[in-house]
């Protein structure tokens, strides 16, 4: 964008029809987005002015939650890796893709996706055991666990990479050949090492025979109730000449009312009574720093004294906004994701709610082992709306009101990852 495309937070403001606290209270809670300027105050973009004022008005039409699924099939098939409990692979069905594989080695999850698609190729080896040669799909789609390997003194070339899941991942994309592959990872990654570690895997997949672009998606823009940011890699393979197409986001999002409206009952973990009591003192959108200071100290230890907000921790949802993002467990201290009326955790059904997991997504193992699974996945309706940009990628068309083709080049990836380190991406 332009500067003309910015305006400050007093024009924010008066467009808006709001006073600045609430701007500054959207901004702090991610619901509304803001860059700094060269002089450091903070600029917001028209368009997403534009996006907060129809935002403002379509929520009045309604509860727009919904588990959206193609009407029909597309011709393509995609095999799974680290599938988790499922949810890039339900959000890739629903549209339209047919799976030839899953890899999941997790027994709780490989039994949750066993229990649900009966039909499904899951495979519940080690990825490490897994021969792809012969195998063929259309798509490679991984959530591949980003360990971190040692740069130093390494070309880190494919075969430097031995040893770490996205190796695994790699492999299969070489053995498989196929027209596109789908990495998703935590936003982090564009930071680790200094953003060398993501430079790296682009060049593995470039030395395989693969151009690639990355976009940070924020899961609250795209029919998910939640603060949820995942990095999506796409990559084409050479011999196509087709672009690179993401998902633009909406113009409204889902607040946890409309996740929780007639959420079926099931298990959930409970606070001890001591956390029961600090949690019991926190209104709905707050945290520990509405506690006494006798207890904010007593209860944060060492953390009290340290920087930042952790904003996250004793903190009591919001019916009227999205939720925070979902960690693998909703009591454990400093990842608290308590109900925004009841003091108790979220349960086991409305994590997977938040997840869009429909609610006949049965998941197995213990509960504990069952919020892992729903914390670790990418949530359904993102899925979905990657899928569909996929299929249009394929198809060689797309519908430009909802996706956007990114242009494709190493430069556009290091401005996104150094606007990201100076706090300026969106």
């Amino acid at each position: 964008m332009e500067t003309s495309d910015f305006v400050t937070i007093s024009e924010a403001s008066k467009l808006l029809d709001v006073s600045l606290d609430t701007i500054r209270r959207w901004e702090k809670k991610g619901l509304i987005r803001s860059r700094r300027s060269d002089k450091n105050y903070r600029l917001f973009g028209v368009e997403e002015i534009r996006r907060i004022f129809n935002r403002s008005n379509s929520l009045l039409s309604g509860n727009k939650y919904q588990i959206y699924k193609t009407k029909k099939k597309n011709d393509y098939t995609v095999i799974d890796l680290f599938s988790g409990a499922g949810g890039t692979a339900l959000g890739l069905e629903n549209a339209g893709f047919d799976h030839t594989l899953l890899n999941e080695y997790d027994k709780n999850a490989a039994a949750t996706l066993k229990r649900n698609r009966p039909d499904w190729n899951i495979d519940s080896r080690d990825i490490r055991e897994v021969d792809f040669s012969g195998m063929s799909a259309d798509v490679v789609e991984g959530g591949f666990p980003c360990q971190a390997f040692s740069l130093a003194g390494k070309k880190l070339g494919f075969e430097d990479v031995r040893g770490t899941m996205f190796f695994e991942f790699a492999r299969c994309i070489k053995e498989v050949g196929p027209k596109i592959a789908i990495g998703e990872n935590v936003r982090g990654l564009l930071l680790h090492e200094d953003g060398r570690t993501l430079s790296s895997m682009v060049d593995i997949l470039e030395e395989i025979g693969y151009r690639v672009a990355y976009k940070v998606l924020k899961a609250q823009y795209f029919d998910v109730p939640q603060k949820r940011e995942r990095l999506i890699i796409l990559a084409i393979r050479n011999d196509l000449d087709i672009p690179f197409i993401f998902p633009k986001e909406k113009d409204y999002i889902l607040t946890l009312r409309d996740a929780l409206h007639n959420c079926p009952q099931s298990v959930g973990q409970e606070y001890p009574e001591k956390k029961k009591r600090i949690m019991s003192m926190i209104s709905p959108g707050g945290y520990w720093r509405e506690l006494p200071e006798a207890l904010q100290k007593e209860y944060m230890g060492a953390s009290y004294f340290m920087g930042g907000g952790k904003t996250g921790i004793a903190r009591r949802l919001s019916w009227d906004e999205p939720s925070l993002t979902l960690t693998c467990s909703p009591a454990q201290k400093q990842t608290e994701r308590c109900h925004p009326d009841e003091t108790r955790p979220l349960t086991v059904r409305e994590y997977a709610r938040i997840q869009t997991f429909p609610d006949d997504w049965e998941f197995q193992g213990s509960v504990g082992a069952q919020y892992k699974q729903i914390g670790n996945a990418v949530p359904v309706n993102l899925g979905y709306h990657i899928g569909r940009c996929v299929t249009a990628m394929l198809n060689g068309k797309y519908d430009e009101e909802t996706m956007e083709i990114i242009p494709f080049g190493t430069a556009t990836n290091e401005i996104e990852t150094k606007q990201y380190q100076l706090g300026l991406a969106y």
